[in-house]
């Protein structure tokens, strides 16, 4: 078995020769569904040999060890008409009626294209997938080691970037909201599935028989928009021990009216990173009540994050500065947060956890539904000594968080942190003084102290939020503007 950089390499040069890959996001797109079936082929493998009865929901001619297993097989312009004409087609047209593999299948290849052109440099990737056996557990962890690869290569891969939470946050975030076997978890926002392993990780310490592993199995769901970080999530999923993730979904979680989501519908536990920065396209505002109306992705998921949760329920987010000082939509979303929900803890990240693909100050919020906030604690994140930023070849690392989960303490009975201590890093604020602040959030540490107005990479995060608002507020305007000359052209 080749060392793991080297197999993802000599799969992404053989692309590199074929016309058709000829970015970054098309080679990794390319990859993720040839890997989906294979790694589906040998979970088969797996079924078959423990289940008598196991059938396919994969017509004889589609699965994947009767097109692709021998390395001698079908090739050139017949391998590229087989996959074009046959497989994706058919794989596409499932319906998840015939049971909940075949849904499974038909979502994750709804939106899915073969970019290769070349059927022999097609036939020579497939060669090196088949090299994989993912029902050995030396494989599997290779395999591990081939997603993170993978997801690095996205963070450098465009907008394709935006899918990637750094392990560390993921971790921190699940282990401190601590859920529990039983407990519904939800990433409304879910992309390459970090949030949602990391969360099944912990859950599975605590299973100690089959039956705690059924209701692992059961307890979690997520919604991913784009079909590349679906299609990784899915892939993800089945190598940590998920057999049939069919309640991950391809879908817009914004585009269903917020009053559609129902009691039964609710979950205990919110684990996120939304999309920030960007804007959701006309018409998405209007599934939410009109106070909280606006196009930013981040404040919408906000707003449905609070209707999804049960009472009690616990969330842990990854949201940005511009949401803690933002006005208008965003002092009404903040308000709401605080009235119904304990904002127990706010951990300010530095510069640098999603380099390179954002330099934007983030933020990770704990909360409770049920309870309204009474005080804030702030945790200041610090560079690791001697560090100055983080980077691609230097990320966050969960040894960081440390001093953060020894500080954290247990909530007493009321829901509030009453044994924690304040430090050159942790401060706590009072509603009330949020309230004076007009709920500003963007609190600065007063156990720090501030030798001048900032360097200018720590004001320019502020500033490119500042302008996005700018912009958003600019855009209601004349949305507002263009109604109301509408309004009265239709009146006369």
């Amino acid at each position: 078995m080749p060392n793991i950089s080297n197999l993802v390499k000599s799969i992404q040069d053989i692309m590199r020769k074929d016309a058709g890959t000829y970015g970054d996001a098309q080679r990794i797109e390319q990859m993720a569904w040839l890997f989906f079936l294979k790694i589906f082929d040998d979970r088969e493998t797996q079924f078959e040999l423990f289940d008598d009865d196991y059938k396919s929901p994969l017509k004889k001619h589609l699965r994947w060890r009767n097109w692709a297993a021998d390395e001698e097989g079908i090739t050139g312009d017949a391998l590229l008409d087989f996959v074009n004409l046959t497989l994706l087609p058919a794989l596409k047209s499932m319906t998840a009626g015939q049971d909940s593999i075949a849904g499974l299948i038909r979502m994750s290849f709804e939106d899915a294209n073969n970019y290769m052109k070349n059927g022999t440099l097609l036939r020579q990737v497939v060669n090196k997938i088949n090299g994989i056996d993912f029902n050995t557990s030396e494989d599997r962890h290779l395999f591990g080691d081939i997603y993170e690869k993978i997801l690095k290569d996205l963070q450098s891969a465009g907008n394709a970037g935006e899918f990637y939470t750094p392990r560390a946050v993921t971790q921190f975030i699940v282990e401190q909201i601590d859920p529990r076997l039983g407990e519904t978890v939800l990433d409304p926002a879910c992309g390459t599935g970090g949030f949602l392993t990391a969360a099944i990780d912990h859950l599975r310490d605590q299973a100690k028989n089959d039956k705690d592993m059924a209701i692992l199995q059961a307890c979690f769901s997520g919604i991913e928009k784009k079909h590349l970080p679906h299609v990784l999530c899915m892939t993800n999923l089945m190598l940590h021990g998920i057999d049939v993730p069919s309640n991950v979904r391809h879908d817009n979680t914004l585009s269903r009216p917020l009053t559609d989501w129902k009691p039964k519908e609710y979950v205990d536990v919110i684990v996120t990173n939304p999309p920030f920065g960007g804007m959701e396209e006309d018409g998405i505002e209007a599934n939410f009540p009109s106070e909280f109306r606006t196009r930013e992705t981040a404040d919408l998921f906000l707003v449905l994050i609070m209707r999804v949760l049960k009472p009690g329920g616990r969330a842990g987010i990854v949201l940005p500065d511009g949401t803690l000082f933002g006005e208008g939509v965003k002092t009404r979303i903040k308000e709401k947060l605080l009235s119904e929900c304990n904002l127990h803890t706010i951990v300010r990240l530095p510069n640098g956890v999603f380099n390179p693909y954002t330099g934007i100050k983030t933020n990770l919020l704990f909360f409770t539904k049920g309870q309204p906030t009474t005080e804030v604690w702030y945790y200041e994140h610090p560079y690791p000594e001697g560090a100055k930023s983080y980077n691609k070849g230097k990320p966050i690392r969960m040894a960081e968080f440390k001093p953060e989960q020894k500080w954290w303490g247990k909530p007493d009975k009321n829901g509030r942190y009453s044994k924690r201590k304040e430090t050159e890093h942790a401060w706590r604020v009072s509603i009330e003084d949020i309230q004076k602040r007009n709920y500003n959030l963007d609190i600065k540490n007063p156990n720090n102290a501030d030798t001048g107005p900032g360097k200018v990479e720590d004001l320019l995060p502020a500033y490119e939020a500042l302008l996005a608002q700018i912009a958003e507020t600019r855009g209601q305007l004349k949305q507002e503007l263009h109604r109301a000359l509408t309004d009265a052209g239709s009146a006369k």
